[in-house]
């Protein structure tokens, strides 16, 4: 089933983000856990890829077998950085093979090696261009791209970045997913941003649980996400505490897509962190929310 299929028909949605072990010792354990996430019937779920390609081989391993042993819709990233066109393409033919619809269309992250490499030799230097392959070489894709609440960090400001963004949705991508956010208010306001420059695809905020007080410095590395007050609070009360941690954690993500639902935004992505405790947690938390209908 195709992702903008479910977006446009569900009254709400609550999907999960996995992904591909490292090496090959942790794929069985990477797989367990994903299948774990499975069993709790999200609306969908993204498998993500490796960085420089590293781990792409089993991002359809794992999309595949969510797909056929639970009837999950999977999403598989796909990135471009420094690939050559006839590797995108052999993996666009391997996804085909695999069954699955919908593709998350993305550059990819710059390593430090890469930032160092002559990018106008590539045969992809942005997003952009592999969304257009993918909408020309093959229509019946559904085709995700990302988005950054706070400014891509390459971007000189967020006017600019919403002109390419509007790029991505002209050339082809169906819905945007976002970067990590902590703060439902610079989503909300980036929302009417968009609208305004007349990007009207759904838009699906990405939702971290923080469960514990390392992954506070890693998410702000990693997406230079923006930390709010009362988030840091919690961290600095309960982060010595895993325990309390975690479930502070939990219960922080959960309001923040309660606060989302509450404000007509219908479509929610969860990264999980391959965590299936944690993913059963939230859902726990939204299980007399999901599926009703509060248009009345």
């Amino acid at each position: 089933m195709k992702i903008i299929d479910i977006l446009n028909t569900r009254n709400m949605t609550l999907s999960f983000e996995v992904f591909p072990p490292k090496k090959e010792t942790g794929f069985e354990s990477v797989k367990s856990a994903t299948e774990q996430i499975a069993s709790f019937n999200p609306s969908f779920m993204s498998v993500t890829y490796g960085a420089g390609g590293g781990t792409s081989r089993y991002t359809l391993d794992i999309a595949k077998n969510i797909k056929d042993r639970f009837g999950v819709p999977t999403l598989a990233h796909l990135t471009c950085v420094s690939s050559s066109r006839e590797t995108v393409h052999n993996q666009i033919t391997a996804i085909k093979e695999a069954g699955i619809k919908n593709v998350m269309a993305l550059r990819g992250d710059l390593t430090p090696e890469l930032e160092k490499t002559d990018r106008s030799k590539w045969d992809y230097q942005y997003a952009v261009q592999l969304i257009r392959e993918l909408k020309e070489n093959d229509g019946d894709f559904c085709i995700g791209a990302a988005c950054y609440p706070e400014i891509h960090p390459e971007s000189a400001n967020q006017k600019e970045d919403i002109i390419h963004l509007k790029e991505k949705v002209d050339a082809g991508a169906d819905f945007l997913t976002t970067q990590m956010v902590f703060d439902n208010n610079l989503f909300f306001n980036f929302m009417y941003k968009l609208r305004e420059a007349g990007v009207t695809v759904p838009v699906i905020p990405g939702i971290m649980p923080i469960t514990n007080a390392v992954q506070v410095e890693k998410a702000i590395k990693l997406s230079g996400s923006f930390m709010p007050q009362k988030f840091k609070s919690i961290v600095d009360y309960f982060g010595q505490d895993p325990t309390s941690m975690k479930q502070a954690g939990i219960i922080y993500a959960t309001s923040q897509i309660i606060d989302l639902y509450a404000n007509g935004i219908t479509n929610v992505h969860v990264y999980s962190m391959n965590k299936p405790d944690v993913a059963k947690a939230i859902m726990d938390n939204l299980s007399d929310i999901l599926g009703k209908d509060f248009n009345r």
